[in-house]
């Protein structure tokens, strides 16, 4: 990591620069404190007592040497929303597990990320920012540093990081345009490492939950909510919304019939997260990438992001990315609600830049 002290932060302690600018974790300074040139200014290695000047030279030893041995590179189809040199946001597909697991060796996200990187010569650690059901699909957003993974928790842990899913629910709900909120504990369900319920506070293992909601369509038989957690509990939405009377469609564990799809209908359509040290290392080699062409093919159409700025970064660092609604549940929706206006009618929510209160 290698970053151009900005005016603005001349006379600061480095110390400060990178706890509280970088927002350098406890832990990755420990480990920069040990190692060989782990923090240098202007190539020579300095304390943490050195005080900055603009136009710093600041390196960090933050590159993986060894990368993930046991993740074993294979070469699957990818889908990349955004990367820089910090971070890499993918479009999960369904049905791929997010990292290895019994019987799942070869065939996840981290794999097919491994192998990309493999093909690059560049060390490999898997680092997401939380993992995805196998059978959920969306945003999955992966560090590619110790230093950026360590950023990105912070800001994970501060409420920085907006995760926006969709979900096809059974039975009618008010389409009124409010916000509701599920505030109900989450623990882990008796004799099961992977079955979570509701409960209450005062119950053993119980963990507080809070999910956000709005209904996007409604035809008295099914609903299409767009969800907002507000934590981060394992099976937070597929729990809460089985515990108010509506299970996702195709979740035969928490209540939902699986005669439509062959999988639950959840799909991580946005991700919005503040992007590592970019107000740090404003005006010097940490710049947003060039605007490309990311236009991406839905079922129904091309949305151009050119003019929108999705999946690419505000002038003040914050990404908002999408994920366009895979085939099997804009197929479902369509049949559905029986119309293409359907979709189109919710876009407008599904697009709009996530730092937004909409839910």
């Amino acid at each position: 990591m290698k970053i151009t002290v900005p005016a603005e932060f001349e006379g600061r302690l480095l110390r400060s620069y990178l706890k509280n600018t970088l927002a350098i974790s406890a832990k990755t300074l420990t480990h920069l404190k040990t190692v060989e040139n782990g923090i240098t200014v202007n190539g020579e290695r300095v304390t943490v007592r050195y005080v900055l000047r603009a136009g710093d030279i600041l390196e960090l030893a933050d590159v993986d040497v060894d990368g993930s041995p046991n993740i074993i590179p294979t070469d699957m189809p990818l889908s990349v929303l955004y990367e820089d040199e910090y971070v890499t946001v993918l479009n999960k597909p369904p049905y791929m597990p997010t990292h290895p697991s019994h019987g799942h060796i070869t065939d996840t996200l981290a794999n097919a990320l491994a192998f990309r990187y493999a093909s690059e010569d560049i060390p490999f650690v898997f680092r997401p920012l939380g993992r995805l059901d196998r059978n959920t699909s969306g945003v999955v957003i992966a560090a590619k540093t110790r230093t950026a993974s360590g950023f990105l928790g912070g800001a994970l842990m501060r409420g920085e990081v907006k995760k926006r899913y969709i979900a096809l629910v059974h039975g009618g709900l008010c389409d009124d345009g409010e916000i509701h909120s599920i505030e109900v504990p989450i623990k882990r369900a008796a004799d099961s490492i992977i079955i979570r319920t509701a409960c209450s506070m005062e119950e053993d293992g119980a963990e507080y939950a809070l999910t956000n909601y709005r209904v996007l369509l409604s035809d008295g038989s099914y609903s299409l909510l767009l969800c907002e957690p507000r934590t981060g509990r394992t099976h937070q939405l597929r729990v809460h919304l089985s515990h108010i009377g509506h299970p996702i469609v195709g979740d035969d564990i928490y209540g939902g019939d699986i005669s439509l799809i062959g999988r639950h209908a959840l799909h991580a359509v946005s991700v919005t997260v503040p992007l590592p040290f970019f107000r740090a290392a404003n005006g010097s080699d940490r710049a947003a990438p060039p605007m490309r062409d990311t236009s991406l093919k839905c079922n129904d159409g091309v949305l151009s992001l050119l003019s929108s700025r999705l999946n690419y970064p505000t002038d003040d660092g914050i990404l908002s990315t999408f994920a366009p609604i895979p085939e099997d549940m804009s197929r479902l929706i369509l049949d559905i609600f029986e119309s293409h206006d359907s979709l189109d009618s919710i876009r407008p929510l599904l697009y709009q830049n996530a730092q937004e209160e909409i839910i």
